[in-house]
């Protein structure tokens, strides 16, 4: 299990990686690729995650609350099972999500300006 707590891992490549039972909670992941990459059950809480794209992620299980996902793109990816207390998902990009049944979201609500967002 990585422990990544606090680290600047700002814009790094990080595509495919397997970070499960990951400790990220307040790491500074603004601007990381995380296409594709497995994140269940990880700790990122307080972790900042705006421009982030985590577009087919397994997030399942993930420990999200208070993390910063301002712009990040959840296309795709599995929340399902995600702890999103205090998740502000406003400004996401949400297409094909899957969030947890009781987050009253629509998980397509941005399929349609797919190539439109400008980040």
């Amino acid at each position: 299990m990585a422990d990544l707590r606090f680290a600047n891992l700002n814009s790094a490549d990080l595509n495919g990686a397997d970070l499960r039972n990951a400790k990220l909670n307040n790491a500074d992941l603004n601007g990381v690729d995380l296409r594709f990459a497995f994140l269940s059950d990880a700790n990122l809480s307080d972790a900042n995650l705006s421009f982030a794209d985590l577009s087919s992620a397994d997030l399942n299980g993930a420990n999200l609350n208070d993390a910063d996902l301002g712009y990040a793109d959840l296309s795709s990816a599995d929340l399902s099972g995600a702890d999103l207390s205090s998740a502000d998902l406003r400004f996401t990009y949400l297409c094909n999500t899957k969030l947890p049944e009781t987050f009253k979201l629509n998980s397509n609500r941005d399929c349609m300006n797919i190539g439109r967002w400008a980040w």
